[in-house]
């Protein structure tokens, strides 16, 4: 935040302070100091907010408005761990179908909770996921 105070960049100040103030909140609900997954928890919940405004404001015809929340989202998002590749993401629905031998679309969840587990560590999106296991079991 202070070198974003030093050159006087308005836009990085103000996402920072946001940042900073979404972390805190988190921190004082919670009464207890935040682990790394939960900061993470906060960083991701903010990143889909982002990109669904970014969205609205692209159907609202607020370009303006969509490209601040747009460059918002690239702020969080180097914050974030490295994305899982697609690769990656295949490997491990395929593990976790391996592992727990699950064949009908009822017990996606089960699929979903191993593949999120080998996972871990990685950035991924749960629809992403959610859909390309669901297209592997239906």
């Amino acid at each position: 935040m202070t070198g974003a105070m030093k050159t006087r960049d308005e836009m990085r100040l103000s996402a920072l302070r946001m940042l900073k103030t979404a972390l805190k909140k988190q921190e004082v609900d919670s009464m207890k100091p935040l682990d790394e997954k939960a900061e993470l928890q906060v960083l991701t919940m903010l990143i889909k907010q982002r990109r669904e405004a970014a969205q609205m404001f692209r159907q609202g015809g607020r370009p303006e408005l969509a490209d601040k929340e747009e460059a918002e989202l690239k702020l969080i998002e180097a914050y974030m761990p490295a994305p899982a590749s697609d690769g990656e993401i295949e490997a491990a629905i395929a593990e976790a179908l391996a592992e727990t031998g699950v064949a009908a679309l009822k017990q996606m969840g089960v699929v979903m909770k191993a593949a999120q587990a080998r996972l871990s560590g990685k950035r991924v999106d749960g629809k992403a996921l959610s859909d390309k296991v669901r297209a592997r079991l239906g």
